[in-house]
């Protein structure tokens, strides 16, 4: 998600204010730490809910620890800040920040090694960045002692090892799905369990009017549409030996159906999280979205008048019987290398009470539909709930079938140059002045020249 309002709020006024720039920063979610190992004393792990977290003697805590995150994820970590301190004592603040000036002052104080918090939110796109800084502590000893690694879904640990160590403990993940607005498609009799393909959606759009779009193109997303869709078939944008891969075969096929859905005339080209952006989706001039099962807690805070009118679909496929799981956004929290070991102790704490526990994560799904990591939720009976707002659909069933056929990612330290590389030449492919073909090649030799490695 994406808010660049950059306040900072208390915790006791985190829930108040979600307006439309407050809900942009779901996409991502939390952070971890530098490698100091640390005495390890803490044992309670696993993801039962026991309420008793932490193993730990309150001696050796910190009285106090302040965490940063943004928009709702903010809200949600205050959901769990009370009865983390109810069930293990200490006063745990959540500092909610927007996205854009978290992240910038989070890393500039990694780098300064000074001024972090006890913890953060730190989003899985940046973490390989972010390791690489050497400012986060390594919590493998910790994490290894709470027996809870093996609960969350394998494909989130990637980006957050280096070396041997592990930087942040997994939150959230973003199986992605087509939102659409039911009465639209059903007034232009478009029967979305027909849809099994992006030429199926396509030809259905087709039965729109001028004016009326099927989806979104926005010229400041083409990136994650095109990550959404190159992990879908199993691409990467670097090979294991990190050439650059982003002129791969796989990713012109990604480029190609970009480009078709342009050509078609069914896509809106508003700006991701602008106004105009969420007014088309409530009124309807854009009827469906593909997104991180996130979305669901921004469509509901945003949109809550259209409540009931909206379903969910499995994202079309690249090409038929191919995969239709893939992921989008998803965070972590992590720990400075330059806090306190007591510190470091109480943000660990309340990191495993909240990400580690089913129960803390099943609230953070249900209030604000952060899907979790932890895959040991997956059959849980939420999920099988009726979703009032998804018109009764047991979206989060569909979800959680999602999560575990999500092929993996490979982030690395240069994931932002290829963000920038795609964006900035797809735009010139929108436009007509370059071809799918010419539009990969560029971006590839953008971000060999940038970053000194070699195309594959």
């Amino acid at each position: 998600m994406t808010n660049n309002d950059g306040r900072s709020v208390g915790r006791r006024t985190v829930l108040k204010g979600a307006g439309i720039a407050g809900l942009a920063g779901l996409a991502g979610c939390v952070g971890t730490g530098d490698p100091e190992p640390t005495d390890t004393t803490q044992s309670s792990g696993g993801s039962t809910d026991s309420g008793d977290a932490t193993s730990t003697p309150q001696s050796q805590l910190a009285g106090s620890a302040e965490v940063w995150g943004w928009d709702v994820a903010a809200r949600a970590m205050d959901l769990i800040d009370d009865p983390y301190e109810e069930a293990n004592g200490g006063d745990v603040s959540i500092n909610q920040i927007g996205r854009s000036d978290l992240k910038d002052r989070f890393k500039s104080r990694l780098l300064s090694g000074t001024g972090a918090p006890a913890a953060s939110m730190m989003e899985s796109v940046d973490a390989a960045s972010w390791v690489d800084t050497g400012g986060l502590r390594d919590i493998s000893g910790w994490l290894e002692d709470s027996g809870i690694k093996g609960d969350f879904v394998e494909g989130k640990w990637g980006p957050l090892e280096k070396d041997g160590g592990t930087y942040a403990l997994p939150w959230d993940i973003g199986p992605v799905v087509t939102f659409y607005r039911r009465s639209v498609l059903e007034e232009h009799d478009i029967d979305v369990s027909t849809v099994e393909t992006w030429d199926q959606y396509i030809e259905e759009g087709q039965k729109l009017p001028d004016g009326q779009y099927l989806l979104n193109l926005p010229s400041n997303d083409y990136d994650g549409l095109w990550r959404m869709m190159l992990r879908q078939i199993g691409g990467q944008p670097f090979t294991a030996n990190g050439a650059v891969n982003v002129a791969s075969d796989k990713s012109l096929q990604v480029a190609r159906i970009l480009k078709e859905i342009r050509d078609s005339g069914i896509a809106n080209d508003l700006a991701s999280w602008s106004s105009g952006w969420f007014t088309a989706f409530g009124d309807g001039t854009t009827a469906s979205l593909t997104a991180g099962a996130w979305m669901e807690g921004t469509l509901k805070a945003e949109l809550g008048d259209t409540s009931g009118d909206w379903g969910v679909f499995k994202p079309p496929a690249v090409e038929s019987g191919g995969s239709r799981a893939t992921n989008w956004g998803g965070s972590n929290l992590t720990i400075p290398a330059q806090i306190s070991d007591e510190k470091a102790k109480r943000a660990w704490d309340f990191m495993k009470y909240a990400l580690g526990r089913e129960e803390s994560q099943l609230t953070m799904y249900r209030e604000y539909g952060l899907f979790p990591a932890l895959e040991t939720t997956y059959e849980s009976e939420a999920f099988d709930q009726p979703n009032e707002f998804l018109g009764g659909q047991e979206a989060g069933r569909i979800y959680a079938e999602i999560a575990p056929e999500i092929a993996p990612y490979r982030y690395t330290i240069d994931t932002p140059e290829v963000t920038q590389a795609i964006n900035s030449h797809f735009r010139d492919m929108m436009a007509g002045d370059k071809t799918p073909k010419e539009a990969v090649d560029a971006a590839a030799q953008q971000v060999a020249d940038r970053t000194d490695r070699d195309l594959a």
